[in-house]
């Protein structure tokens, strides 16, 4: 007698027919997402929290570019001599971008100390912050290893007295007492949360650069972000 019930293996057959399609198609999604990824970045979800960080330009500028940096990184120095002074010309000076930086210690004690102060001066005198960010930089040596003992309290404090409108007793107390160490811990937290590898590393809102010194993908990056807006 016949009936209308199908095979066992018949239906496991077609079973395993339909899941490996849908594998096979998930997979060549996944891969066509892929080659639409640009290498050159990695987004974020959100972009780095910029509140209570210094911030250069109009805080009402509609791109955001963060700096993770390091007083001790060669590279970070470079980067200030020769990228900055670009995207200060074409994008801060002109209202469309606000710059703001956040502390790596990626070379231990005197990583720490340079933030120590950079957020000592930030606090007491927030309009000497940048010129006195700049001037521990300046003060890198350029022909330093990073085993090379140099950014100390005394050099941070030498470095003080020469930008009017400090108070060098008042950091030195807060260097002394490490008043500053919530904020460099809320930098350590951002450099985790945003997995930072290496110095400079630079996101355009919430958008990182591979490379920070191409500045002509930063500006790309910066336009398409404008265009958004």
């Amino acid at each position: 007698m016949k009936t209308n019930s199908k095979s066992p293996v018949k239906i496991l057959f077609v079973l395993t027919i339909v899941i490996i399609g849908l594998l096979v198609a998930i997979v060549l999604l996944n891969n066509a997402k892929s080659s639409n990824q640009d290498p050159e970045v990695t987004v974020f979800e959100e972009q780095p929290p910029i509140e209570g960080q210094p911030i250069l330009g109009e805080e009402s500028a509609p791109v955001t570019i963060v700096e993770f940096g390091d007083f001790k990184c060669p590279a970070c120095k470079a980067w200030g001599e020769t990228v900055f002074p670009q995207l200060i010309n074409d994008y801060v000076d002109t209202g469309k971008v606000k710059f703001s930086y956040i502390n790596v210690l990626f070379h231990g004690e005197e990583s720490q100390t340079g933030s120590l102060a950079a957020e000592a001066v930030l606090k007491q005198s927030p309009e000497n912050y940048w010129a006195f960010h700049k001037a521990i930089f300046d003060e890198q040596p350029t022909t330093q290893s990073h085993d090379d003992l140099w950014l100390t309290n005394e050099k941070v404090l030498e470095i003080a007295s020469a930008i009017p409108g400090i108070d060098v007793k008042q950091l030195q107390d807060s260097l002394e007492n490490q008043t500053e160490m919530n904020n460099v811990n809320t930098d350590n937290q951002l450099v985790s949360q945003y997995n930072i590898q290496l110095t400079p590393t630079i996101m355009v809102n919430n958008i990182m650069l591979e490379d920070p010194f191409d500045y002509e993908k930063m500006k790309s990056l910066i336009e398409q972000e404008l265009e958004g807006k």
